[in-house]
């Protein structure tokens, strides 16, 4: 007796057919605390057809839902989106037992693949604005390199203006709901700007570019079918409106405050910092390294205008935590915002001038003087921060 998994209706000839993974909790060095899917869809063409597959310990449950539609064997084409092995792990056992008629990926993505996996079979490149028929419907390709890796394409479902959109438009969320109008708004917000935040936001510039070709191409957007997390079958273009917000990464009055401490002398400075900002009717936002992960203080970068850090010196050096920020957070290349750095110290004090250091390299301008303060911070020294907090402030948009 096959495993009890059931595949999930999108509409009459397209089911997802994924897998849920309730324990992921770490996702390229970003906090996942809500778990994610790995979504793979059949389309019940004449040519029945396999969009992606799932990682590779969940291709059972995936198999085992493909089966309660038809039988696996039955499939013609399977079609590959994107090389990452979250979506291309089951694709040896998924070939070998399958044996489709054809199977393709883009031109990149038939390079990637043979040198991830040893495949049954060979691969059929297909490239950007080519069309594939399945008989009684029929796919065409939209390459979407580097978002985010260099293979990545999309597979838009024609007649039914389904666009499979491999890692755009998702996000990671275990939840037995497949569709985004079944999760709350907030989770929806909150998660969709956290993926895109930590894996999209470096190709801010390529998105924004995608999003109008694929307003030149008049492709219409009934339904997304992202990799992970929920379907958008209702208003679809609200996930799209948010990635066009997202990338253009306008300025806000919000300011970040990330911070560790080790005597709570740079926390108690951090506090000052934020009273300056509120007094300068500005929002303040403050992430202790400790508490909050560093994938988070990303995710309300997304939508900040300043990022302000601050660190105690350790070992002529910023505080392990912070410099772990920093270097993080130079990856994704965020844009426009100013920002500033505060600390305390015992007798050297390096920490706030490499962190200054840091920001400037990362084109965070430096808005306020850094503030130092020896040992224990006097009044003075608050103050200090109070005034580097409204200086933030005075910078930001006006409201």
């Amino acid at each position: 007796m096959p495993p009890p998994f059931k595949a999930v209706k999108l509409n009459d000839r397209v089911y997802w057919v994924g897998a849920i993974d309730w324990t992921m909790r770490d996702f390229h060095g970003y906090a996942t605390r809500r778990g994610s899917t790995y979504n793979a869809y059949l389309i019940l063409a004449d040519k029945v057809t396999l969009i992606d597959t799932v990682k590779a310990p969940f291709v059972g449950e995936m198999m085992a839902r493909v089966a309660s539609v038809i039988e696996p064997e039955k499939i013609d084409y399977v079609i590959s989106n994107h090389t990452e092995m979250d979506h291309s792990g089951g694709l040896p056992v998924v070939l070998d037992r399958v044996k489709p008629e054809k199977f393709f990926a883009s031109k990149l993505g038939a390079k990637a693949l043979p040198e991830h996996f040893t495949l049954p079979c060979d691969i059929t490149p297909v490239g950007e604005g080519e069309t594939l028929t399945l008989g009684n419907r029929s796919v065409a390709f939209v390459e979407t390199r580097m978002l985010h890796w260099p293979d990545s394409m999309f597979t838009y479902l024609v007649e039914d203006k389904l666009l499979f959109s491999s890692d755009a438009f998702g996000m990671h969320v275990a939840s037995v709901e497949r569709f985004a109008d079944e999760i709350p708004e907030s989770v929806l917000e909150y998660e969709g700007g956290k993926y895109f935040a930590n894996i999209l936001l470096l190709y801010a510039p390529l998105i924004l570019k995608l999003i109008e070709k694929v307003k030149t191409l008049g492709i219409e957007l009934a339904t997304i079918a992202p990799d992970h997390g929920p379907i958008w079958r209702k208003d679809a273009g609200k996930i799209v409106g948010c990635y066009a917000k997202w990338a253009e990464q306008k300025p806000t009055r919000k300011a970040v405050i990330a911070y560790d401490t080790m005597w709570n002398s740079t926390g108690a400075m951090a506090r000052a910092v934020e009273q300056g900002l509120v007094d300068g009717e500005a929002t303040a936002k403050v992430m202790h390294l400790r508490a909050d992960h560093r994938s988070d203080v990303v995710t309300e970068v997304l939508d900040a205008g300043a990022l302000i850090v601050g660190s105690p010196t350790l070992n002529n050096g910023m505080f392990p935590t912070v410099a772990e920020l920093l270097c993080y957070l130079k990856g994704l290349k965020p844009k426009h915002l100013i920002g500033s750095a505060f600390g305390s110290y015992g007798w050297s004090g390096e920490a706030v001038g490499q962190i200054a250091e840091e920001l400037e390299g990362m084109q965070v301008a430096l808005a306020a003087d850094p503030v130092k303060a020896k040992y224990v911070p006097t009044d003075v020294d608050l103050q200090s921060c109070r005034n580097l907090g409204l200086a933030i402030a005075k910078a930001l948009p006006a409201k």
